[in-house]
């Protein structure tokens, strides 16, 4: 019985019995660009060389026991004290096959990953989203911006590298009569805070408590 349906009872693979028979499967068509094969909860992973990946999710895409043919997602995962320190995965789907299989490769945040948006027309937003975040790199994607965060932001979020405050700054100046950037200015108000009681320390007082206050 297939490791996936028996997990899932929902996807099975042509003509794959298990665990052995799919890391098979996949050698077969992907050759020695397979580095290695995992499985988790029900769902099916190959780890590849991370200049490989165009020509991997080519001959998945284009496999007739396969027919890999839609790109669901691209995100990254950050393993910091790894030297390889990015796991960048691409789910892709299989309509025809009903199929899902994750592939994975790793980047250092300094070596770009090959872009597959000539493979994926999709993945121009996806791999734009991986960068703003992580600051993954993609090689020849023509629209490499951000898309998430604001052009004046500094550094990428879910690396957890920047200041809580930030850098800049944006208003509307009628002075001006456009956007402008700013230094970031915190109230010394505003830096003081009790985190034991957020109430402490404050004048509010709840209508018809006035007496309780005095």
């Amino acid at each position: 019985m297939s490791l996936v349906a028996a997990t899932t009872g929902s996807y099975s693979w042509p003509a794959v019995a298990g665990l052995d028979d799919a890391e098979a499967k996949l050698r077969a068509v992907l050759g020695d660009a397979v580095l290695a094969v995992t499985a988790h909860a029900g769902e099916i992973g190959i780890i590849v060389p991370r200049d490989s990946i165009a020509t991997v999710l080519t001959a998945l895409r284009d496999d007739t026991d396969l027919r890999f043919n839609q790109l669901i997602d691209i995100t990254a995962v950050d393993y910091p004290e790894r030297p390889e320190r990015f796991d960048v995965v691409y789910q892709l789907l299989s309509m025809a096959k009903n199929l899902r299989l994750s592939v994975t490769v790793t980047s250092d945040g300094r070596a770009p990953v090959p872009s597959v948006t000539g493979l994926y027309p999709v993945a121009g937003w996806y791999e734009r989203e991986t960068w703003d975040m992580f600051g993954v790199l993609f090689a020849g994607n023509a629209d490499l911006r951000r898309i998430l965060t604001d052009y004046g932001f500094e550094g990428h979020p879910f690396r957890k590298d920047f200041p809580l405050t930030g850098h800049v700054e944006l208003r509307y100046s009628e002075e001006h009569k456009r956007v402008v950037y700013e230094p970031v200015k915190l109230a010394q108000d505003f830096r003081n805070f009790d985190f034991l009681s957020p109430w402490e320390g404050t004048d509010y007082v709840l209508p018809g408590d006035e007496k309780a206050k005095s």
